[in-house]
């Protein structure tokens, strides 16, 4: 029991290493990881995919270590995370380019919903609710299913909704004169 209590005042405020050298090590890792995200991590859309979220992890993961000095230097943390980068960046060129590798690396948009209905097929695939589908609907000022042409869930976790046109706003455009 006594050592469940017991705390090491000099391991928990002493510290290990130069207090000049962590602070240096944060400068450099943060600056470069700024750089990297900033200057060559540029992405052409607004969202975040799987791909996206993944190289996040795996940089943290890998810059961590260069914070934390479990590296010898600061250089083998950045380099890590140069590689991690260059590999996303890869596949993205190469799914840009050939068909097969956006095939294998981005999924096909999932039909969710066809002519206002519900193709409960799918959605039970993504366990994605009835709630959660008509929630995702209402943002994007659906109300109604009957409103919907189709809704796909696209690559990047979004659910993209075109809507049906009425056949009364089609009549309408089709009388107006030139």
């Amino acid at each position: 029991m006594d050592k469940f209590l017991l705390i090491e005042w000099s391991e928990l405020l002493i510290p290990t290493h130069s207090l000049a050298e962590m602070m240096l090590r944060g400068t450099v890792m943060y600056l470069s990881l700024f750089l990297i995200l900033r200057f060559v991590m540029l992405r052409q859309s607004s969202t975040i995919g799987i791909a996206d979220i993944l190289v996040i992890v795996l940089i943290a993961d890998a810059a961590q270590n260069g914070f934390a000095k479990e590296y010898k230097s600061v250089t083998e943390g950045v380099l890590l995370v140069l590689t991690i980068v260059f590999w996303d960046t890869f596949l993205n060129w190469l799914s840009y380019h050939f068909k097969f590798f956006e095939r294998l690396l981005a999924p096909p948009p999932l039909r969710l919903i066809e002519n206002g209905t519900m193709n409960r097929n799918n959605m039970r695939k993504q366990f994605i609710t009835e709630e959660e589908l008509r929630g995702q609907l209402r943002q994007q000022g659906v109300l109604d299913l009957a409103e919907v042409k189709q809704a796909n869930l696209e690559a990047n976790g979004e659910i993209s909704v075109v809507k049906a046109d009425s056949s009364n706003d089609s009549a309408k455009k089709r009388k107006k004169p030139l």
